[in-house]
């Protein structure tokens, strides 16, 4: 109902109560002899309290609706995920979701099929952090096990901040455990503060990440703002635990060196997987090039770019003006159907009774070794085998779940 409506009715209630009825009242009395006094009706003077009271009265029913819409579309706290998309929710006292934006590109392509973010508004909080997790996981951002999603509540309320701290990593965990994705959760309570905001404004994430650089940076005050930034919550939860000593070249760039390295610049089919290991000694990011040859992984110096490990040139076997063709198998290769033999006879198991059978040629530290994978009966096999040499490197057998 719309104001004026509400306004209509309120004042027709007024009018009811107390009818301007004074023609009625004088033709209901008689005329006595004598001097006449004539009597007129001030309507206006009526009118004018009814009028008054309908306002007034609506003012108050008005005015505590108001109190009350505001009240229950109020911002009580602001929750943010980040992983490298950094998405922000805004949540009532209900813990009903106000807007939920995407911070940066990434966040976008998240909440794609979520109206970028408008489908959410009214849902409930752990419903809507559910479905964002969700689409987290299917773009491949929490697969990885040293991979992390951060979780920051602000509040002025700090026993209601802790509370959806408590509920919000039980629903990420909940969705993680689902999905069988091995990512970590951090989490953290905020106070309110214009300056973190605006530092969060001016370079598109979360006040939760904006914390976190923060706290890197109170460790290495020589580091840039912005250019932390860019960084991932995986990397920056590395770098601090690391104790900040430098900055990183960013996962982009481990990934351009790793494929430079290899050669394979030029090659669209290839892909990448970058894993930052900034905790470890040296610092450095693992790289995955899959290639339809095999897995190729290359350590690159998480500080200096400098590749640490992995074969170098990959196509250069590759025949001449053809650099997406498989190359030849390098000399001493044992080959892919060695490899499965050698498993086999190793296992005990008839290649007749052996499935779900996976061969996978990969790089470990500039050795080339297959990964053969297969089961039978109710077991599953394992084996690491040197390429070269056919010498089984490690192997595993157990029941299959």
């Amino acid at each position: 109902m719309t104001n004026e409506k509400m306004e209509q009715r309120l004042a027709s209630a007024v009018e009811k109560t107390a009818p301007n009825d004074v023609n009625g009242v004088l033709s209901r009395c008689d005329e006595r002899k004598g001097t006449v006094i004539p009597m007129t009706t001030k309507k206006t003077a009526k009118k004018r309290w009814t009028t008054l009271a309908a306002a007034c009265l609506a003012l108050v029913l008005l005015g505590g609706g108001g109190i009350f819409y505001q009240q229950a579309h109020a911002v009580a706290s602001v929750v943010s995920l980040d992983v490298n998309p950094s998405i922000e929710l805004k949540v009532s006292k209900s813990e009903k979701v106000l807007v939920c934006t995407p911070l940066n590109e990434d966040a976008k392509a998240i909440l794609a099929d979520m109206g970028d973010g408008a489908d959410l508004k009214g849902a409930k909080l752990d419903v809507a952090v559910n479905a964002i997790v969700g689409s987290l996981v299917r773009n491949g951002y929490l697969n990885s096990i040293s991979s992390a999603i951060m979780i920051s509540v602000e509040d002025n309320d700090t026993a209601r901040a802790e509370k959806l701290q408590r509920e919000l990593t039980s629903t990420v965990d909940g969705v993680l455990q689902t999905s069988e994705a091995k990512a970590s959760v951090l989490t953290q309570t905020l106070t309110q503060d214009a300056g973190l905001t605006q530092q969060a404004r001016e370079n598109s994430i979360s006040t939760g990440k904006a914390a976190l650089v923060n706290r890197v940076l109170a460790l290495n005050p020589a580091l840039k703002f912005d250019a932390l930034a860019k960084l991932s919550v995986e990397e920056l939860k590395d770098l601090a635990e690391a104790g900040a000593p430098a900055m990183p070249i960013g996962m982009d760039a481990a990934r351009t060196a790793a494929e430079e390295y290899a050669g394979t610049t030029a090659v669209d089919s290839v892909t990448a997987e970058v894993d930052p290991e900034l905790d470890e000694s040296p610092a450095h990011y693992e790289v995955e090039l899959q290639t339809a040859w095999g897995e190729f992984e290359y350590l690159v110096d998480a500080y200096t770019g400098k590749v640490l490990s992995g074969q170098k040139n990959l196509l250069a076997t590759a025949p001449v003006g053809n650099g997406a063709a498989k190359p030849t198998a390098p000399s001493g290769d044992i080959g892919h159907a060695k490899a499965k033999s050698i498993a086999l006879n190793h296992a005990g198991v008839s290649e007749g009774k052996a499935y779900d059978m996976e061969i996978e040629l990969d790089d470990e530290d500039g050795r080339l070794i297959y990964e053969v994978e297969f089961k039978s009966g109710n077991m599953e096999y394992s084996y690491e085998i040197n390429a070269a040499s056919g010498a089984i490197l490690k192997h595993e057998a157990e029941l299959d779940d």
